[in-house]
């Protein structure tokens, strides 16, 4: 019987850089599933501030030269990947140097949100998608992470639901306390995904691109939202509750047995209500 296949997106992981809680769950949930017998690829952006040399990052010829366009602009896609030997597992990082070459990961030297965070997310929910068409590999689950990957639920269900890699994916979203307060990825957000990719109508959810209308339209094209901190947003769980989205909530973090048996369950099978 052939391995169940789980793609981990998130915008962060330990070691290589740890902002939040995130970054754990995104090292030990996969590492834990492969232990399990799943297979399973790693993709995060290669930000600035993520040491090359001690993290022994290397190009992967064969997946970089891609173009992704954001906001009708070409866009160059660079491969990365790097080793965890004592999980045995890669992670393949996305670099472009106008997006990811900066020191600060989402904010300025002055804690304000970077203005183009919302083609930063883009060019990386996207680029994240045409590089695992690239690997030839099809995922049974695609397990997104942070509001950084807050399009990757929408990509799948209308750009991407026909195309022979991602059919039959399933989608997770893990939901985070991670509100970035004030900041927000504006209107444009969804208005730079349907320019050439989506009707704009079907992103309606992600409406102003505040923290919680990003989070509403990734949850519009999720299978299974889970339950990844205690203190989520009220008016998330409420869209949640109104739009009877299923839920998983584990018993903790480390409830890898409850997550196997979820993971599992979505091969070849549909999504039950």
């Amino acid at each position: 019987m052939a391995k169940t296949k789980i793609l981990f997106i998130t915008h962060e992981m330990s070691p290589f850089l740890e902002l939040s809680k995130i970054s754990e769950i995104t090292r030990q949930l996969p590492h834990a599933m492969q232990e399990k017998g799943f297979e399973i690829r790693i993709l995060m952006p290669r930000f600035g501030n993520i040491n090359e040399r001690r993290n022994r990052l290397h190009e992967v010829i064969r997946l970089s030269g891609m173009n992704i366009v954001v906001d009708n602009n070409d866009n160059p896609l660079i491969i990365k990947v790097a080793s965890l030997p004592a999980a045995r597992m890669q992670v393949y990082f996305l670099d472009n140097e106008e997006y990811f070459q900066r020191k600060k990961v989402f904010r300025d030297e002055q804690g304000k949100g970077f203005a183009d965070n919302n083609e930063r997310s883009l060019f990386f929910c996207k680029g994240a998608l045409e590089t695992v068409k690239k690997l030839g590999w099809s995922p049974d689950v695609v397990h997104c992470h942070g509001w950084f990957t807050a399009m990757v639920p929408a990509y799948l269900k209308t750009v991407y639901q026909d195309d022979p890699t991602f059919k039959d994916s399933k989608v997770f979203f893990s939901l985070y306390n991670e509100d970035f307060g004030n900041d927000s990825l504006g209107t444009k957000y969804a208005e730079m995904a349907a320019q050439t990719d989506i009707e704009a109508e079907k992103l309606k959810d992600y409406a102003s691109g505040s923290y919680v209308d990003i989070y509403k339209g990734a949850l519009s094209f999720t299978d299974v939202a889970v339950k990844a901190d205690a203190d989520i947003n009220p008016e998330i769980l409420a869209y949640i509750q109104e739009n009877n989205i299923r839920t998983f909530e584990p018993s903790s973090d480390e409830d890898y047995e409850a997550f196997s048996e979820l993971y599992d369950e979505f091969v070849n099978e549909e999504v039950s209500a």
